[in-house]
């Protein structure tokens, strides 16, 4: 950065990491004020900000200040998994029944069958890099295809059944992906045995029987905490699941998620995931740029950059389009046996365009384990494409809202349709526009934001807590 780091102790030193954060922090968020504009998701803006001062383009981030934060992505991705756990309740998972897993198991497992074939048989590429690649076609990306559906106010059978498939779906990947790095790791450059296979598996159940535990054990200590406790424990728990999977080398999302679903299953505390949704959005900054800090810009136009005599820009292009084919094949098949209506098996596909989030972090994950040269081209690959997925996905989960009648002018069906006129009296009438200014004013406060209330009933409590402490000491003496 011109000679900077050199002058204040080298691109290692105390200062150059303090002042490196910095920059990405800041251009991550001045990014976002343009892709704001474009009506474009913020994890676009941070991506993008993150090749715009990587080594490739800018270079504001030296190499080494980037080799010496991978942990963020770990971290980051403990966040990701014990967040997406709120979204298991038990209760709603037994009143969807088994449909949308059947759902999901067609749409994740398609989409990595496709590029397999693509990638293994059809390039030739290293069956390693083809049994990884195609692990992380399977994830879809929650939060685009959620903040579509908010701000819609869409509606229905394909809206409930969209929102269960997403949230299975990073289960299915987690899992696919911890089997395709067990094989992976356990063919490169030696012979398969089933130690090499079975270990690893084993380490991951471990690490879900931890997660169990844990989730157990905040349960017990989230007992009349203040704020600042919740979240200290919390962290704590989280930090341990991440440090225990490094030690084994393995992946702590399965771990983390299962902390949540334990957690919010046995407790039914929301607040707590609000919380800590309000505390993330830095952490979560630096792992989406440090993730456009890796990609490697000159790799894709570079005709030395290939992989078995492939451009990687083909190799990547094919990705992208393989992958939703085999999205949009996979839905309509599982809706198709499940039979649900015409306009869920038709455009469900369609809204699970969106990539990035988990498939980032799962990336990085193997990106470190392949090593290079291989894991800095999986890792490319999936950023380049995790950007034209972001770019288009929230358009594409729109239109799919749209044409299944989820919003809009259509959304109602005939059960829910409003009885004829004159079948509405005067008290009715009343009935509905109290209802409507109820609405409003609930959607009023929610926009104002949920994690915010949260913390504000925290530290409401906090202070209860603390008068009544006080008058407690001051009677005893």
């Amino acid at each position: 950065m011109f000679g900077l780091y050199e002058k204040i102790g080298g691109e290692t030193s105390v200062p150059a990491i303090i002042i490196a954060i910095a920059i990405m922090l800041l251009t991550g968020f001045l990014v976002t004020r343009i892709t704001k504009l474009l009506k474009l998701p913020n994890v676009t803006a941070y991506i993008i900000a993150g090749i715009l001062i990587g080594p490739y383009c800018l270079n504001l981030v030296p190499k080494p200040i980037i080799a010496g934060t991978d942990f963020i992505s770990d971290i980051a991705l403990a966040f990701i998994a014990f967040s997406v756990g709120e979204y298991f309740k038990l209760s709603v998972l037994k009143r969807n029944g088994g449909k949308v897993v059947v759902i999901t198991l067609f749409e994740a497992l398609m989409a990595s069958v496709a590029v397999f074939i693509l990638t293994y048989f059809i390039l030739r590429l290293d069956f390693a890099f083809s049994l990884i690649l195609s692990a992380l076609a399977s994830a879809t990306a929650p939060a685009s295809t959620m903040m579509t559906i908010r701000q819609t106010g869409a509606h229905g059978d394909f809206v409930n059944t969209l929102l269960s498939v997403v949230a299975l779906d990073d289960v299915v990947s987690l899992l696919a992906f911890s089997a395709a790095i067990s094989i992976s790791m356990a063919t490169m450059g030696k012979g398969v045995s089933a130690g090499d296979v079975i270990i690893p598996i084993l380490y991951n159940f471990l690490m879900i029987a931890i997660g169990v535990g844990l989730g157990f054990l905040l349960k017990l200590l989230m007992n009349r905490r203040s704020t600042d406790n919740r979240l200290i424990v919390t962290l704590a728990l989280l930090f341990t699941i991440c440090g225990v999977g490094a030690a084994l080398n393995v992946s702590p999302l399965l771990a983390c998620m299962a902390m949540g679903t334990v957690y919010i299953n046995a407790t039914d505390d929301e607040k707590l995931f609000k919380q800590i949704n309000y505390f993330s959005p830095p952490i979560l900054l630096l792992f989406f740029v440090r993730s456009g800090l890796n990609f490697r810009l000159d790799a894709l136009f570079n005709s030395s950059s290939s992989m078995g005599g492939i451009p990687l820009i083909v190799i990547g292009i094919l990705y992208f389009f393989v992958r939703i084919l085999g999205k949009y094949v996979g839905a309509y098949t599982g809706c198709a046996i499940v039979k649900k209506p015409k306009e869920t098996r038709r455009y469900l596909g369609l809204a699970l365009t969106p990539q990035a989030g988990v498939a980032l972090g799962l990336a990085a994950l193997g990106a470190r384990m392949l090593g290079s040269p291989t894991g800095e081209l999986l890792e490319t690959v999936i950023i380049s494409s995790s950007i034209l997925y972001e770019l288009i996905g929230p358009a594409a989960a729109k239109l799919a809202l749209y044409l299944s009648k989820s919003y809009g002018q259509n959304a109602l069906d005939e059960a829910e349709a409003p009885p004829p006129p004159e079948q509405v009296d005067g008290v009715a009438e009343l009935k509905d526009k109290i209802a409507e200014i109820q609405k409003e004013i609930a959607q009023r406060e929610y926009s104002r934001s949920e994690e915010e209330a949260a913390f504000m009933d925290a530290a409401e409590s906090e202070d209860s807590y603390s008068e009544y402490m006080r008058k407690k000491f001051i009677n005893r003496r």
